[in-house]
C-alpha cells in the first residue's frame, strides 16, 4: 500500500498523473473536430448529411464559397457544381449507378469451379481405382441370366416377370 501511494505521488509530481492531463473544463473534444475523419455520410437513404464533404478549404475554394453568398445567377455551371462537390460527395446518379463488382464475383466463381472440376478429374483418373470386373457390361449380363436360370424369387422378383418359353421379358 506504502508503493501505491509512492508511485501515485511520483507520477503526480511529473505531471504524468491522470488529473493532469485532462483539466477541470477540458474534455476531449473541445480542441474541434479532428480534419482528417469526416462525418459527411452520403447514402440513398440519408441524402443530407450532417456535415459538408470537405472541411479543408483551399483558397479557391474559399474564394468560391465567398462569391456563394451572393448571387448565384452569377455563378457560371462549372462554379455550381463546384460548390455542389464541396457539400456532397456523390449525385444521386452516380449513388445508383450500378457497379462492376458482379463480374469479379462470377469471375471468382467461374475460377474455384474450374479448380473443382480439375480436381475431381484428376482424382477420377489417378486417385479412384479401376472399376471391378463385376461392373462390366458382360458380367452384369451374365449376373441377371443366372439368377433367371436359378428361378431365384419365382412369385414376384425377376423370375416371375420373364417368360422362360419365348426367352423375353412378359409384357
Amino acid at each position: 500500500m506504502l508503493s501505491r501511494a509512492a508511485r501515485s505521488l511520483a507520477l503526480r509530481t511529473r505531471g504524468l498523473g491522470t488529473r493532469e492531463t485532462h483539466g477541470s473544463g477540458d474534455t476531449a473534444r473541445s480542441q474541434g473536430k479532428m480534419t482528417p475523419y469526416s462525418n459527411c455520410y452520403a447514402q440513398r437513404s440519408y441524402p443530407m448529411p450532417d456535415e459538408p464533404f470537405c472541411t479543408e478549404l483551399s483558397a479557391e475554394q474559399q474564394a468560391l464559397k465567398e462569391k456563394e453568398k451572393g448571387s448565384w445567377a452569377q455563378l457560371s455551371q462549372a462554379e455550381k457544381v463546384a460548390l455542389y462537390r464541396l457539400q456532397f460527395h456523390q449525385t444521386f446518379a452516380e449513388m445508383n449507378r450500378r457497379s462492376n463488382e458482379w463480374k469479379t464475383v462470377m469471375g471468382c466463381v467461374f475460377f474455384f469451379v474450374g479448380i473443382t472440376a480439375l480436381v475431381i478429374w484428376w482424382e477420377r483418373v489417378y486417385v479412384f481405382p479401376k472399376k471391378p470386373i463385376t461392373l462390366t457390361d458382360e458380367r452384369k449380363a451374365q449376373q441377371l441370366q443366372r439368377l433367371l436360370d436359378m428361378k431365384s424369387n419365382p412369385v414376384q422378383g425377376l423370375a416371375a416377370h420373364w417368360d422362360y418359353e419365348r426367352k423375353e421379358w412378359k409384357k
